[in-house]
Order: C-alpha cells, then structure tokens, then sequence
C-alpha cells in the first residue's frame, strides 16, 4: 500500500475530534472507512499512532509527533494548489504577539522595497510557535525559549519586562517596580502563547493568585477591568497602547530574548532572505547569537 494524502487528512480529522465518529462526519465518510484507513497508516508506518484502550480515543506519544509532521506536509501540499496559478509566492511571517514591535514596520517595509517579487504577510497566530510548528507560516518572530523540535532560531534582541496595571492603580504613577511588589497581586498569565509563568517570581515570594488567558486582548481586557495585572515586555507597551492600561518598567525581572525561528528542513526560498533583514532591522543593535537548532 501507498500512503497517500487522504490517510493523512483522515488521521488529522481524528487527532483534531478524538472520534472516530466526529471525524468521519467532518470527512463525509463512513466511520468503517475512517477506521479502515487508520489502521491501514498505522500498518504502513509501523507504529501505532491512536490508543483505543478507552472509551476515549487519545493519540499515543508517536501520534503526537506523527501530528505535527502531518500537519507540515497538508499545509504545504494544500498551499502549493493554491498558489498554483499565480507567479507570486507570499512568505508567511507568524508572531503570537506584539510581531517585532516598534520595528514591525521597518521590516515590512524594507522587505517590500527589497523583495516586491514576494509578498510578505504578517500573521498573528495564538500559539506557542505562531503557527510554525504545524506549518501555517514559513518563520515566526517569537519571544523567549523556544522547545518545539525541529526548529532553528535565532537571537535578534532582547526586551526588558515592564508591568501592565489598571491605569487607576495606586502603583501605575511609579516609575520602576519590583516582582516583589506584585506579590499580592493576581496575576494574568497567558498559557497559549505569553512567556510568563509564576516561577518568574523568586521561590519564596510567588503570587498566590492567577488567571489564565489565551491572547493579548484577553490579556489587556483582564487588566483594564481591574481582574489582574500581568507583565510583559516593552514591545506590548509599544504596540499596544490603551488609555485605561500603564506600563511601568520592572528592575530585577531577566529580559526577554526575541528569535526569529524557522523550520529545520526545506521550505520557502526566500526565508534566508527574511532572516538577513530581520538581522539588519531587529538585530542592528546586539550582534544575536548563532542559530540553534530544536
């Protein structure tokens, strides 16, 4: 047996609902072809990608990895026929939030003017990698460490934390403050795509309350409605302003390194492109570090 693009489309239909019945809804197939075509992947790859021990269906950790893989491969194939009839071949550029921040546009722009053959688009995708990981974009500026296998980055700079309170609080006038000093406060934690987590905080002075939230805007709107306060980088002050939200500059916290990250194998032609200008641009001012691959 060959496999072929409907295995792969099946087994991400199954890995998305954990049903073989919701899945085969979504297909338009029959649930004993669905499970026939699984098991006829499984044979070929030779491992066992779905646990069917359960009454629950649950991808087994080779599934998972056979996930993102898939993914890459359905991504491209697809946005090969879309492009198909057209001599342009967009560059996808992802970021999770806050893109390269005062530089966003500096970066569109020059790339524009040095590469008009190729369009570049910005994306903002809610997760961990932008989208990289299961190919939705070809690069992705990103913020702090980066553990996805199978990508490269690269250290452009680095941006200090700064704080977001409600502009009304009594610590919002202050021109510096401590992680300490947030102690006592509840603290909005992004746990899609945001870098900070409550071991930020030294052992004994953690936060003993949180919330959690999936993107920025949820983030500012917790803030703005009084629910929390957050920390974040400079990058969110700058292109996130908001009348009802300050920042103030956090002494004591690490900075933040920004990437620029891409995937280990092939991909778009002009990515080593991008990443020259993403050195020129983001990068002038640090020297970076060498690329790392995941």
């Amino acid at each position: 047996m060959t496999i072929e693009l409907r295995h792969f489309r099946c087994f991400l239909a199954i890995a998305e609902t954990l049903s073989i019945t919701r899945a085969a809804e979504r297909l338009h197939l029959t649930q004993p072809a669905v499970s026939r075509t699984l098991r006829q992947l499984e044979q070929e790859l030779g491992i066992r990608l779905v646990d069917r021990s359960t009454h629950h269906l649950a991808l087994t950790p080779d599934g998972r990895a056979f996930r993102d893989r898939a993914r890459i491969a359905v991504t491209a194939f697809d946005r090969a026929l879309a492009t198909a009839h057209h001599t342009e071949w967009p560059l996808r550029l992802g970021h999770a939030w806050s893109a390269a921040g005062t530089d966003t546009t500096a970066l569109l722009r020059r790339w524009r003017e040095e590469h008009p053959e190729t369009p570049l688009e910005l994306l903002r995708i809610d997760d961990r990698t932008a989208g990289l990981a299961r190919g939705d974009v070809d690069a992705a500026l990103l913020r702090g460490e980066v553990q996805a296998p199978g990508l490269i980055t690269e250290q452009l700079a680095t941006e200090p934390r700064v704080a977001g309170l409600p502009a009304d609080d009594p610590l919002a006038g202050r021109t510096s403050l401590s992680l300490t000093e947030l102690t006592d406060r509840t603290i909005a934690l992004n746990t899609v795509s945001g870098i900070t987590t409550l071991d930020l905080w030294p052992a004994g002075a953690r936060p003993a309350s949180s919330i959690t939230i999936g993107n920025t805007d949820d983030w500012i709107a917790a803030i703005t409605g009084g629910r929390a306060v957050g920390v974040t980088t400079s990058a969110t002050a700058e292109m996130h302003p908001h009348p009802a939200m300050a920042y103030v500059p956090l002494t004591g916290a690490p900075p933040v390194p920004v990437v620029i990250a891409w995937r280990d194998g092939p991909g778009h032609p002009r990515i080593p492109d991008l990443i020259a200008l993403a050195r020129d641009v983001i990068g002038r001012a640090t020297g970076g570090e060498r690329p790392r691959a995941r």
